[in-house]
């Protein structure tokens, strides 16, 4: 009752404070966003945050991210995005979560194995791309995400690409999507965005 009521916007969320090691200051519409994934994520749902271009779903994401370290979570978040954007993400989050430890999981002299293992295990975030989101998949799904977030979430479009079925192959305590555009071309666009998300909640 309390959950459907909190979806339904008949009652509101709790919005949460910005966390104490986070650098930088959330608009109020950011504190609202950060605060309805940290909502989602405790009733175990997939969260699809869908602002616009340029409002800021990166950092969001990475203030709950510090908030889940600071609460003691220990398990690393892969994030997956555009090979366009890793470095961006790797640049927002040395000047946003400053303390918390990244890895960027790309280009040919990428870890694998027990070696990946033993580092992505001492990490906050492993950053990677969509690129190698099916090549390395049987590298990655050997971690246990505490979550699994695709950045640009539109590459997982349609459901039968390589790379959506191995996005789907992730078994994360959460997943999140972050995308300006959820439906580009047809509501089957929406679908496979929620399949990865909240797997057979829409049949």
């Amino acid at each position: 009752s309390d959950l459907l009521a909190e979806l339904e916007g008949r009652t509101s969320f709790e919005e949460l404070p910005v966390p104490d090691a986070f650098q930088g200051d959330l608009r109020p519409y950011q504190v609202r966003g950060y605060s309805w994934l940290a909502f989602l994520r405790r009733w175990g749902l997939g969260a699809c945050l869908a602002d616009d271009m340029g409002l800021g779903k990166t950092i969001q994401t990475l203030a709950l991210i510090q908030r889940d370290r600071q609460m003691g979570m220990k398990q690393p978040v892969l994030i997956i995005c555009p090979t366009s954007v890793v470095s961006n993400w790797q640049k927002e989050a040395a000047r946003f979560t400053p303390q918390l430890p990244v890895m960027v999981h790309h280009g040919i002299g990428r870890m694998k194995g027990e070696n990946f293992r033993k580092m992505a295990m001492d990490q906050a975030m492993v950053i990677s791309s969509y690129a190698l989101l099916h090549r390395d998949f049987e590298t990655l799904r050997e971690i246990p995400w505490a979550g699994v977030v695709l950045d640009e979430a539109q590459n997982i479009k349609n459901p039968e690409t390589k790379q959506a079925r191995a996005a789907r192959g992730f078994q994360p305590d959460y997943r999140i999507v972050l995308t300006g555009t959820p439906v580009e071309n047809h509501i089957g666009d929406l679908w496979s965005i929620m399949e990865f998300l909240n797997p057979r909640i829409l049949g």
